[in-house]
């Protein structure tokens, strides 16, 4: 984190050490009204049914049920919740042109047992008075959630968080997977993979599919507890989400798992034991 009474380096510097844009370091959110925010939480159930929607769909959608909106507007806030309409786009560019892309490395790759790969994204949720992002890593085979973290902003440091709370709790994977999000490609996110050992893997640009399963997390955890409560802060936030996921990995059977629980999955069955022994990597921030 930047520290602006460190004697020794500049903000400049400290930016620049920490891969942080300065102006995105000095930017204070101005909090959107009531209207918007409605507006926004809409658009979020029309993207969950529609992930190909780009901005002029959305706006087509949005017209149909009555909102009178135009593209530059819903654009912006597309932008700020993090949709992306996921059709494949060229490759003429990448999220942040100072950070390295992997390759996908799952293609065609038979993934049977936990330890294999883990998967990670962010999603936008939204509050009664607000939103702010979630996080989380998923064990691919087990569909087992390892870790999560909420935040205000989507930045890295939340990620990076998650990531060491699952490394310091689990056995480390072969391959960890993203899609190619900033905060993703980031050197301070990959470097905690590579110091471990962890084969990094990156989606295709515009390919949800690629990370399919944690795709379907949000889905329902959005339609089974977000968009049911209205919750008023971080903390009651928090707190319906641990109750979720505890639920989810230990109560909610999944049929690919032959009718288990992503626990058992995880922790019992014989031909899902993991693959690795755990990494003493200390997590930081408070545990979700």
């Amino acid at each position: 984190m930047v520290d602006p009474e460190h004697d020794g380096l500049s903000i400049i510097r400290q930016c620049e050490l920490l891969s942080v844009n300065r102006s995105g370091y000095y930017y204070e959110p101005v909090a959107e009204d009531a209207e918007t925010l409605a507006l926004m939480r809409l658009m979020d159930e029309i993207f969950l049914d529609n992930p190909c929607y780009g901005s002029r769909q959305m706006v087509r959608h949005l017209r149909r049920q009555g909102h009178a909106v135009g593209r530059k507007r819903v654009a912006r806030l597309m932008a700020r919740m993090g949709l992306a309409a996921i059709y494949q786009k060229p490759r003429t560019s990448t999220p942040h042109p100072g950070h390295k892309i992997y390759p996908y490395l799952l293609r065609d790759m038979v993934i049977d047992r936990p330890g294999q790969v883990w998967c990670s994204d962010i999603t936008y949720i939204p509050m009664r008075h607000g939103f702010l992002y979630l996080v989380a890593v998923m064990d691919w085979a087990s569909r087992k959630v390892l870790s999560w973290r909420i935040s205000n902003t989507m930045d890295a440091e939340f990620c990076i968080d998650t990531l060491e709370d699952a490394l310091s709790r689990h056995p480390r994977p072969l391959i960890f997977n993203t899609d190619q999000g900033g905060q993703f490609t980031s050197p301070r996110f990959t470097a905690v993979l590579e110091g471990a050992g962890v084969k990094i893997s990156m989606d295709g640009r515009g390919r949800w599919m690629d990370n399919v399963f944690i795709e379907r997390l949000w889905r329902s955890v959005k339609y089974e507890c977000i968009y049911l409560h209205a919750f008023e802060t971080a903390s009651a936030l928090r707190a319906g989400l641990g109750g979720w996921i505890t639920r989810y990995n230990t109560q909610r059977p999944h049929s690919a798992l032959g009718g288990r629980t992503p626990d058992e999955a995880y922790f019992f069955a014989p031909e899902l034991q993991p693959a690795h022994a755990p990494v003493a990597t200390p997590a930081r921030g408070l545990a979700a």
